[in-house]
């Protein structure tokens, strides 16, 4: 990967404005596994604790994100197709949404793209706080289609 984590950001944010204006960070982007995190400032409900929204987001954007080092994106680019969350509890602080793929998938995903211009998959994402709890989990099943007309990063 000859991104930067802090240039994926600028990126994201550049590229979607709302993930910026959340603070959502990438702090670990390798093949196969993506790091991602927010704060509570800006981002809280009328509860107190992190909004729906910004839990979402934030592990959302990982489909899209754990593709820049695992995949050609002069080739292909990643699109969400469904998204389903599990809030477990409130989160009160910051959180940390992780998630993975095996060598193996990714060499699946892309042999796939490759002979068909498109691949699904899905990906499981935790959503944990700064004590380690998880408040969510998240399953969301995205596509990596070829490049013509969708953006690049």
């Amino acid at each position: 990967m000859d991104i930067t984590v802090e240039e994926l950001t600028d990126t994201l944010g550049a590229l979607v404005p709302r993930m910026g204006e959340m603070g959502i960070t990438i702090t670990r982007a390798e093949p196969g596994h993506v790091v991602a995190e927010v704060g509570m400032d800006g981002n809280a409900n009328h509860l107190g604790t992190m909004y729906a929204g910004t839990l979402f987001g934030v592990a959302e954007v990982l489909g899209g994100v754990i593709c820049v080092p695992s995949f050609d994106l002069a080739r292909f680019y990643p699109t969400v197709k469904a998204l389903t969350i599990d809030f477990r509890r409130p989160a009160t602080t910051a959180v940390r949404a992780e998630a993975s793929l095996t060598e193996d998938a990714i060499e699946r995903i892309r042999d796939l793209a490759e002979a068909t211009g498109k691949a699904e998959f899905v990906l499981e994402a935790v959503i944990a706080d700064t004590a380690g709890e998880v408040v969510a989990t998240t399953t969301g099943t995205y596509q990596l289609r070829a490049t013509g007309s969708g953006p690049r990063l």
